[in-house]
C-alpha cells in the first residue's frame, strides 16, 4: 500500500501538480453545491467572488499569489514604496524588492516584471524577489511585478509602484537651453564688442581730423591768408596813388575787388576748419544740410524734391554724420545733375538696428556697365563706396534705364549713434562693454 501511495506521488511530481487530501465534510460541501446547480462542477467560489479552488483531473489548484512591493534600495539608501516616490539625480543602482503570499509552496512562486518609461518588456524574474535596474534617466517610471504559484495560476493585476528620478541640474532643460543660448550671446558679445571697438576707432580719427583741420587752418591763417591780406593792403596803397582819371585805374580797382572777395572766401574756409563740430549732430542736422544742396548748385528750388525724416530723433557721432552728408550729397548731386528725374527723394530712417538714407529718383537711370565698374574719370560711385567701407557701412545702388535709380546707405546702429547708458537689470551689462558710456 504505501509503494503504491509513493508511485501515486512520483507521477504527480512529474506532471507539476500536488495531491490534496480533503476531510469528508469539504467533498460534501462541494457535491452540495454542485446538486444546487448554483457553482460549476470544477469551481468553488469564496465570497468575494474570487476562484478559490479549480478541479483539474481529480486535483484541486491554489488561488492566484498576491504580490506587493516590500521597499526600494537607490544607491543603497531605502526609500518606502509611496506613490510618486522621488529618487534623486544620477542615482545609479535601483532596487526593488517585491514578494507574494503563498500558503502552499511559497518558494516555487514565480515571477515577472517590467518597467514602463525604460522601453523594456516582461522580465522572467523567476523565483527571484529583486529586481534591479542601472543608470536610469531622468524621468517618470512605473514598475510592474506579477506573479504565479506553484499550480501556474498567475495574479495578473500584480503590484505596481510609480516613481521618479529626478535630472541633475546639467540635465535639465533650463541648462540646455543655457548650453544653446551662451554660445548665441558670446558670439552676439563679440559682435558688439567689435562694433564698439570700431566705433571708438571712429572717433579718435575724428578728433585726429578735427586736430589736423585745426593745424591747416591756423597754418593758412598764419602764412597763405596773411601774405595775401598784406599784398593786399599795398596793393590798395598803390591804387590809391593812381590819378581818378587813369586808364589803368578801373581795371586796378575790379583786381582789388577780386582780392578782397579772395580774402573773405578765405576767411569763411578758415572759420569752417576751425568751427567746432556740434557735440551731437543728428539726422535733423543732416535733412537740413541735404537740403540746402540745390541752391549750392545755383538750381531753382525744384518741385519735386523732397526730405522725409523718420523715427526718434538721436544723436550721430560727428564723423559718421560728416561721411553720410558726403555719400548722401554725391548721390544728389548725380540726381539732379544726370538722372533728369521729375521727382527725386531722401529718406533718412532712424530704425532700429541701422541708421539708413536713401536718395531716389525717378529718372533715365544707369548703364549696367557703368553701374559695376563706373565711369572712366569719373570717381562718383567708386568714391562713395570707399567712404562707406571706411566706416562700416554697405551701400547698395538699384537702377535700370528709365526706371530711375535708389542709392541706399545702412549704418549700423553702434556704429551711427551716441549711446546713452542702458536702464534696467541690464544695465550694468551695457556698462560691461568698451564704449558704452554716453560720448560727447
Amino acid at each position: 500500500m504505501r509503494a503504491a501511495r509513493r508511485e501515486a506521488g512520483d507521477r504527480d511530481e512529474r506532471r507539476g501538480t500536488r495531491r490534496v487530501i480533503f476531510g469528508a465534510s469539504f467533498i460534501a460541501l462541494l457535491l452540495l453545491a454542485n446538486s444546487a446547480g448554483g457553482l460549476d462542477p470544477n469551481t468553488a467560489l469564496t465570497q468575494y467572488g474570487h476562484t478559490a479552488w479549480r478541479v483539474r483531473e481529480g486535483y484541486f489548484a491554489g488561488p492566484p499569489p498576491p504580490v506587493r512591493i516590500l521597499g526600494v534600495i537607490a544607491d543603497h539608501k531605502t526609500y518606502e514604496p509611496k506613490a510618486r516616490l522621488r529618487l534623486p539625480p544620477l542615482t545609479r543602482v535601483l532596487e526593488i524588492d517585491y514578494t507574494a503570499l503563498s500558503l502552499t509552496i511559497p518558494e516555487e512562486v514565480r515571477f515577472r516584471y517590467r518597467l514602463a518609461g525604460a522601453g523594456g518588456d516582461w522580465q522572467d524574474a523567476g523565483t527571484r524577489r529583486e529586481a534591479f535596474f542601472t543608470n536610469l534617466r531622468p524621468g517618470s517610471y512605473r514598475f510592474n511585478v506579477v506573479a504565479c504559484n506553484n499550480d501556474g495560476v498567475w495574479n495578473e493585476n500584480g503590484a505596481t509602484l510609480d516613481f521618479v528620478v529626478l535630472p541633475a541640474f546639467y540635465q535639465t532643460r533650463s541648462f540646455f537651453l543655457l548650453c544653446f543660448a551662451a554660445p548665441a550671446f558670446l558670439v552676439w558679445a563679440a559682435y558688439r564688442w567689435r562694433l564698439r571697438q570700431f566705433a571708438a576707432r571712429l572717433d579718435l580719427q575724428f578728433q585726429e581730423r578735427l586736430d589736423e583741420r585745426t593745424r591747416i587752418a591756423q597754418d593758412l591763417h598764419d602764412t597763405l591768408l596773411q601774405g595775401v591780406l598784406s599784398a593786399s593792403m599795398q596793393f590798395h596803397v598803390a591804387v590809391d596813388g593812381i590819378p581818378a582819371d587813369a586808364p589803368e585805374k578801373p581795371r586796378l580797382s575790379r583786381a582789388l575787388q577780386l582780392l578782397a572777395q579772395v580774402i573773405e572766401e578765405g576767411r569763411n574756409a578758415v572759420r569752417g576748419l576751425r568751427a567746432p563740430a556740434p557735440q551731437s549732430p543728428g539726422a535733423d542736422d543732416l535733412g537740413q544740410a541735404l537740403s540746402r544742396i540745390p541752391q549750392e548748385l545755383g538750381l531753382q528750388e525744384p518741385s519735386g524734391f523732397c526730405i522725409v525724416v523718420e523715427g526718434p530723433p538721436q544723436p550721430l557721432r560727428p564723423l559718421i554724420h560728416d561721411e553720410v552728408y558726403r555719400i548722401s550729397r554725391e548721390a544728389l548731386v548725380n540726381a539732379f545733375r544726370h538722372s533728369g528725374a521729375a521727382e527725386i527723394e531722401v529718406e533718412i530712417e532712424l530704425a532700429a538696428r541701422a541708421l539708413r538714407v536713401f536718395v531716389r529718383d525717378d529718372g533715365r537711370g544707369i548703364d549696367p556697365e557703368v553701374l559695376r565698374s563706373g565711369r572712366e574719370g569719373h570717381w562718383g560711385l567708386s568714391g562713395m563706396r570707399e567712404r562707406a567701407e571706411r566706416i562700416g557701412a554697405q551701400l547698395r545702388v538699384w537702377s535700370r534705364e528709365r526706371a530711375g535709380t535708389e542709392v541706399e546707405l545702412s549704418v549700423p546702429r553702434e556704429i551711427a549713434f551716441l549711446r546713452q547708458p542702458a536702464a534696467g537689470p541690464l544695465g550694468w551689462l551695457h556698462r560691461l562693454l568698451p564704449g558704452s558710456e554716453r560720448e560727447g
